[in-house]
């Protein structure tokens, strides 16, 4: 390795306060120092730094911080602006795709050609303890001729001859398969039924061939998936069958090269360098670490006032007026599989304001699995940047990447025809970001801060029902009452009040079944 990769520099990182230890003696004054162990996410932090400051030629720092602080300057007459946090900022392209090796997570590098989107995927497989030239190897290049056998192995011929059942065929399976780190180049170039094959390696960790299986997952049981593609809109040779994109928990744009940084290009093209060729062995990580890292990440908790303003900015975008005859189907999901336009549906809602409703700004829900992705590096940036618990600030920058090809924008509403707003139909991270923002604008004017009577009943039946009189359950039956009547009252009904009121149904029915039960004298 050359001198010019070798350097890793301590990462500029928040400083994390540690209580002074208990019990020290005149002995432990005059105990030389032990070497200083670095932790697990000090040790993800230098390899964001190394990557951003020596692997990867990326100045966009594009996930900011302390937006309270942050300065803005006016550029041009388009309306652009050039931001300056005062915070640490980071780069998403590399941020982004870290944060899924560190998860085991799956990602989808989106761009031109020539943007480094596979090579950065390869410096994942190195950090993961791989040789480079075993990763670049097992990269799995997407054509038009890639059959199922040349994705995970053939059967072998001698056996297909004379085997008696399936049972007695082996299969020649593909090393790349058990990989800690798995690269698809170009995925959206792959015949249908192959991408069949690779779904469920995605989904379920396992393949199947001529009735045989074979797990995909290391032994110890962190694995990561990069996929990449020209474009995330529909184009490619094939068409992404839906459960596969599905599968995607991020996607992140690769940028361009600015030519700014053309010395450091022709510095490799002299010297024939090649990044992934000299990572620091400091900087791998290995199988425990990386079981571990993943464990220490879940255990970020999310605090209540996180999860408030979460559950409100998910709770637009499910529910639209016209969607079915009872009020349980008023959803997109119903109307879109009807067969039926959402666009169409949302247009002809007379009952609310569209420049106020976000739901209308999309045709479809949040998905279960979109949402503990979000809350999952949501978790893995706060792991990251050192804090103890999960921030608003980490939620939101991670909404644009978790949410993007997963909360698709409805291009017939209002705000996409006009002025600067025209520019969010080709920015789905800038529109998924603004969306955000305006909830939390909305959960605040909403005085949502305070007082949530849902979540109190909510709370209030979670402690249980043992023990509770049939006056009691009357009670808390009336209080549901009043509190459907009081939103009843409102006359618009939004996305918000959809997701409060089947929950206020949901404590209904469960205190009447019990009630009905106290009666029967059972």
């Amino acid at each position: 390795m050359t001198t010019r990769w070798s350097a890793v520099s301590k990462s500029p990182t928040l400083p994390v306060g540690h209580a002074p230890a208990a019990g020290l003696t005149a002995t432990d004054l005059f105990t030389p120092p032990a070497a200083p162990t670095v932790t697990l996410d000090e040790k993800l932090r230098r390899a964001y730094f190394w990557l951003i400051n020596k692997a990867v030629i990326s100045p966009f720092y594009d996930v900011e911080f302390g937006s309270d602080t942050t300065v803005t300057y006016p550029l041009g007459d388009a309306g652009a602006a050039l931001s300056l946090p005062k915070q640490p900022a980071y780069s998403s392209n590399v941020l982004v795709p870290l944060l899924t090796f560190a998860v085991g997570g799956r990602c989808l590098l989106i761009g031109g050609p020539g943007r480094g989107k596979t090579t950065l995927a390869v410096l994942m497989g190195v950090l993961a303890g791989s040789a480079p030239a075993d990763v670049r190897r097992h990269v799995q290049q997407g054509q038009p001729q890639l059959t199922v056998g040349d994705l995970v192995g053939i059967p072998l011929p001698r056996d297909l001859v004379q085997a008696g059942s399936l049972a007695e065929i082996t299969i020649a399976w593909k090393s790349w398969l058990t990989a800690p780190v798995k690269i698809v180049d170009e995925y959206n170039r792959i015949p249908t039924k192959t991408q069949s094959a690779l779904l469920t390696m995605v989904a379920e960790g396992y393949v199947e061939s001529h009735d045989q299986m074979h797990v995909t997952a290391p032994e110890h049981g962190v694995q990561s998936w990069f996929f990449t593609a020209n474009d995330d809109g529909g184009g490619g040779t094939f068409p992404v069958i839906q459960a596969l994109r599905d599968r995607i928990d991020v996607t992140v744009q690769a940028f361009g090269f600015n030519s700014r940084f053309l010395d450091e290009l022709v510095s490799r093209v002299e010297a024939g360098d090649r990044p992934e060729d000299n990572v620091p062995a400091e900087l791998v990580f290995g199988a425990a670490e990386q079981a571990a890292m993943v464990e220490q990440i879940r255990a970020v908790p999310v605090p209540t006032d996180v999860r408030r303003q979460l559950e409100f900015f998910v709770s637009h975008f499910e529910f639209v007026q016209h969607g079915g005859r009872r009020f349980e189907y008023r959803t997109k999901d119903v109307v879109a599989t009807a067969g039926l336009e959402v666009e169409q549906i949302i247009d002809a809602n007379s009952g609310a304001d569209l420049q106020v409703d976000l739901g209308a700004q999309t045709v479809n829900g949040v998905s279960v699995r979109s949402l503990q992705n979000l809350v999952l590096y949501a978790k893995a940036l706060a792991w990251f940047r050192g804090n103890d618990t999960v921030t608003l600030e980490d939620v939101r920058a991670m909404v644009p990447f978790a949410l993007r090809g997963k909360l698709l924008p409805n291009t017939a509403h209002p705000r996409f025809d006009t002025g600067a707003d025209r520019e969010l139909a080709s920015d789905p991270a800038s529109w998924l970001t603004d969306l955000f923002d305006n909830s939390c604008r909305e959960f605040v004017a909403l005085a949502r801060e305070g007082e949530d009577p849902v979540a109190e009943l909510l709370d209030q039946f979670g402690r249980g029902l043992d023990g509770l009189d049939a006056l009691e359950v009357s009670r808390r039956l009336t209080t549901i009452e009043a509190r459907i009547s009081a939103v009843s009252g409102v006359g618009k009904i939004y996305g918000r009040d959809f997701d409060d009121l089947v929950a206020l149904k949901y404590l209904y029915q469960r205190y009447s079944n019990y009630l009905h039960w106290l009666e029967s004298g059972r």
